[in-house]
């Protein structure tokens, strides 16, 4: 099991985070883990400074962590990261584009715990049609929540995210399949984008990465996203999908 480490920078007291822990890890135990095999446990751990020594004591013990902050700081924050714990997976949880957004900072934070859980490096990637040229392949970011962001579900009172299932990333859609936990109609087909969601995938012959949504909400999730460097984990997809596209080209053979 994978053990997240929460590191709290935000305003938001320790007790209340407690209560939402409690229901993300049941999401994960009762939800997630059933479908995709994997599981994970997240806890509340002691709160640095931004600008630690190198000899002082870390806050994180597990094997990831997810920071909780309202700040816009985000190089500040990787700084930090890159200081104190680097080559530890992690994904940041910012309050602020919550509020951006019109969803609840739990969603959020639900919906980067599941894709720290499902692909903790960032280094995954899904070969699919491309969303507009079904004819053409392309290398889909392996990322649990951003196609159904827009949706949620409650679990004791508290808002969390909707995730897709392994199915998901099977082409061509599999007829019968469930590709998503909560199922809602019009079924989501395979490597499909659910009404406020978006994707994102590496072209296999630039190494560039890409969006697509469908709708207005999911462009504009898009983008505060990407203006707030909210990937982190983007970055680390450019990396990968360059070297997917050498890969790509040399099994063409139009490198040497």
């Amino acid at each position: 099991m994978m053990r997240i480490s929460l590191i709290n920078f935000s305003p938001i007291p320790d007790e209340n985070l407690q209560a939402v822990i409690r229901v993300i890890n049941r999401q994960i135990r009762d939800d997630f883990e059933p479908y995709w095999g994997m599981s994970a446990s997240l806890r509340l751990e002691g709160k640095s400074t931004f600008r630690p020594r190198l000899q002082s004591a870390v806050d994180m013990r597990g094997d990831a962590v997810l920071y909780l902050t309202n700040t816009g700081n985000v190089n500040g924050l990787l700084g930090y990261h890159a200081l104190n714990f680097p080559g530890i997976p992690y994904g940041c949880v910012f309050t602020w584009i919550s509020r951006q957004l019109g969803e609840s900072w739990t969603v959020t934070l639900s919906h980067e715990a599941l894709e720290l859980v499902g692909d903790p490096e960032a280094n995954r990637l899904a070969t699919g049609p491309h969303p507009q040229h079904p004819e053409l392949q392309v290398f889909y970011w392996y990322e649990m929540c951003d196609a159904v962001q827009n949706e949620i579900y409650e679990i004791d009172g508290v808002e969390v995210s909707n995730f897709v299932l392994p199915l998901y990333f099977t082409p061509p859609n599999e007829p019968g399949s469930r590709n998503d936990f909560l199922g809602r109609l019009p079924a989501l087909p395979s490597f499909g984008v659910a009404p406020g969601g978006y994707v994102g995938f590496v072209s296999p012959w630039t190494g560039a990465n890409n969006t697509y949504a469908p709708d207005r909400l999911g462009r504009a999730r898009s983008r505060i996203k990407g203006e707030a460097g909210q990937a982190s984990r983007l970055s680390r997809y450019q990396k990968l999908g360059t070297r997917a596209a050498r890969l790509e080209y040399l099994w063409r053979g139009t490198v040497t």
